[in-house]
């Protein structure tokens, strides 16, 4: 496992470097952007994911998900396609230890929290270095600046029950995906 950093992951993403193939060492890739696992899959399977691009899931960590689901369907998927040195998978949720392939999960922050994975559009560059162990997307500061000034809040999936809570009250993968404790809570609020 290796920990990634950089402009899309400021807290980090998580690699099973022996999933990769060792001589792979750097991938740099147009991103092709989902909000969800199942809306990826189904590009993947009817082929609209193509050689060089960089799938990124995101809405699927702790608060997205909510719960953060598991990513095997896409990677199994990319795999199945004989895509797996090919193509490069990035999510906010995470995976099981039987993924395979240029996959790095649990992006923080979040999408759901503002994490800037969640500013990365279609056609952006991404640049993974797994010697360097950094992630970046090749777009300006301010262009990122501008990006989450027009991005509109995240809406929950679920909207109410006990869900709903976990998804109102859990901190990011970085720090567990725990429930905030009432002072953090609220401290938001001061």
């Amino acid at each position: 496992m290796s920990i990634l950093n950089g402009n899309i992951a400021p807290f980090g993403g998580v690699i099973k470097v022996g999933g990769v193939d060792a001589d792979i060492k750097k991938f740099v890739g147009k991103a092709i952007c989902f909000s969800s696992h199942d809306e990826a899959v189904e590009a993947i399977d009817n082929r609209t994911v193509k050689k060089g691009h960089v799938v990124v899931i995101r809405y699927e960590g702790p608060k997205g998900g909510p719960g953060m689901p598991e990513m095997l369907a896409p990677t199994s998927s990319i795999v199945g396609r004989g895509l797996g040195r090919d193509v490069a998978l990035i999510t906010d949720g995470r995976f099981s230890g039987a993924t395979r392939g240029i996959a790095i999960g649990h992006i923080s922050p979040e999408a759901a929290s503002g994490g800037p994975i969640g500013l990365i559009e279609d056609g952006d560059e991404i640049v993974i270095d797994l010697e360097h162990r950094t992630i970046n997307v090749s777009v300006a500061d301010e262009v990122l600046e501008e990006r989450k000034k027009k991005q509109t809040r995240f809406m929950p999936k679920v909207k109410t029950g006990w869900l709903a809570r976990y998804a109102a009250l859990v901190t990011s993968a970085n720090t567990g995906g725990v429930l905030k404790t009432p002072e953090e809570l609220f401290a938001e609020f001061e």
